[in-house]
């Protein structure tokens, strides 16, 4: 029989935790660490500073864009984006219109892309137009492939600002694509496991030329590849604004950013079309502010990510994530961390937020390759409508296992104030293995109307908790066999 049991529905007895454990960690302890932590959220949000732009204005018209979706305006745009950098940055104006563009769009410095509230930029699907072949972190994996829709590459002081719509038109593309991209996920997962060198990770249309002479510089092999480019990705770019557009369609995950430093994302509205279609995805990031923002995809609505196995565990952390007063209507996860995740997940605080629909709330995903830490999670004041399968759930066991012995060490999340009206599974799941139980978890305040099973906790310890309710009963864990 296992050493840890099934979370059971207290009938006769109360649901607070025990005043305190063999290892000190208990009930008095745990909330004053969330009170503290709470209290020190003005300090870490002051960190976080939205870059101002200078008041120069760029329009694409006066440099050749046409609302005309037979024009391809991007031309008249990269030429605005130039002139606004050479000048020491402005805003490049996109009227009202809807504007046809056959390729990428580079920022730079000083650079902000302003959308009004009548524009509609609606990118091309043709794979052949995101060309030269970019650098991107993909699925958690450092590589050369397809040029995101929008993207920089350390960059400062940009972003996207105003009430327009981005329009990705990928849906055709990432269906098509989807189908064929295993023999590339396999082939760059391997590379992230051995640490090849990041050049010779060519992926896009095989071909890479570094120096600028025309040439293949040795490592591409000059077939097509089929990973899909983002919506939106910034790669080790600091100062980041993204606020108050729509962006729908994307052929990917929709706004990716890895390596990133002081990154505010707000009032944005994402609406996916197919699986991977990832809302927001701050990637091995520091000091981000996700607030108001409308989210609904099939696929999670906000992931946590810090990169892939071996690849990651030399390139750094997210740490310090704020999100905040977002509505949520996800086809899978509401939040994740994970799975990809093995440079490590850490002071994440996440408060005041409805969510919809989906199969978890809040997903703690990785498997036994991944590696890595996940501690110092905060949250409260959630609001949760039907889950398919989960409140609240942890697991060891993600799919795309590749057979190495690296578990997550997940360690110290305080959880208070959920309301939830319906769970087809497990209200709460929390299972890790025998060589890394995970430790130390604080529950308050949680209540779920209707659940097909209270709970279930394995390989866990020092879980402590008070005023818990499920299925209209007080439930408590018997955490004897610890």
């Amino acid at each position: 029989m296992s050493r840890y049991t099934w979370l059971l529905l207290a009938l006769l007895v109360g649901c607070s935790a025990p005043a305190s454990d063999e290892n000190g960690f208990n009930r008095q302890e745990a909330e004053a660490r969330a009170q503290a932590a709470w209290e020190e959220l003005p300090a870490r949000l002051a960190k976080i500073k939205a870059p101002v732009f200078p008041e120069a204005a760029f329009s694409i018209l006066d440099f050749g864009a046409q609302a005309d979706t037979t024009f391809d305006s991007r031309p008249a745009i990269v030429a605005a984006i130039n002139e606004a950098a050479e000048v020491g940055g402005g805003r490049v104006v996109i009227p009202n219109g809807t504007f046809q563009c056959k390729g990428p769009l580079h920022l730079k410095s000083g650079v902000a892309l302003e959308l009004s509230p009548n524009a509609v930029l609606r990118f091309s699907d043709r794979p052949e137009d995101y060309l030269p072949a970019v650098k991107v972190r993909w699925e958690g994996t450092v590589c050369w492939n397809w040029s995101p829709l929008i993207y920089a590459y350390q960059q400062e002081n940009i972003g996207i600002i105003g009430e327009g719509l981005i329009e990705g038109n990928g849906k055709q593309w990432s269906t098509d694509w989807r189908k064929q991209q295993k023999p590339d996920k396999k082939r760059l997962r391997q590379m992230g496991n051995d640490v090849i060198p990041d050049e010779e990770r060519v992926f896009a249309n095989g071909f890479l030329d570094l120096d600028g002479d025309g040439e293949d510089d040795g490592y591409g092999d000059g077939q097509p590849h089929y990973l899909r480019p983002s919506l939106i990705l910034f790669y080790d770019c600091d100062n980041i604004l993204l606020e108050g557009f729509t962006a729908q369609n994307s052929p990917f995950w929709t706004i990716h950013l890895p390596f990133c430093q002081n990154v505010t994302v707000r009032q944005l509205n994402i609406y996916g079309e197919v699986l991977n279609d990832d809302g927001i995805d701050p990637d091995s990031s520091v000091d981000v502010l996700i607030e108001d923002c409308y989210i609904e995809t099939h696929d999670d609505a906000i992931a946590i990510k810090a990169g892939r196995d071996q690849d990651a565990w030399e390139r750094g952390p997210s740490r310090n994530i704020i999100i905040r007063n977002c509505v949520l209507n996800s086809g899978v996860n509401a939040f994740a961390v994970g799975s990809e995740m093995s440079g490590g997940v850490e002071e994440v605080f996440i408060e005041d937020c409805q969510l919809k629909a989906g199969q978890h709330a809040l997903n703690f995903k990785t498997n036994l390759d991944r590696g890595g830490a996940v501690q110092n999670v905060f949250i409260r004041r959630i609001q949760a409508d039907s889950l398919e399968k989960a409140l609240f759930i942890f697991r060891m066991d993600y799919h795309g296992y590749r057979g190495n012995q690296y578990p997550t060490r997940f360690n110290d999340f305080y959880v208070n104030d959920l309301q939830c009206n319906y769970v087809g599974g497990n209200a709460l799941q929390i299972v890790g293995v025998e060589e890394q139980p995970i430790e130390r978890i604080w529950l308050k305040d949680i209540q779920v109307e209707e659940a097909g099973q209270p709970a279930r906790i394995e390989q866990a310890r020092d879980i402590v908790y008070e005023n818990i309710q499920i299925n209209e009963q007080k439930w408590t864990y018997d955490s004897s066999a610890e």
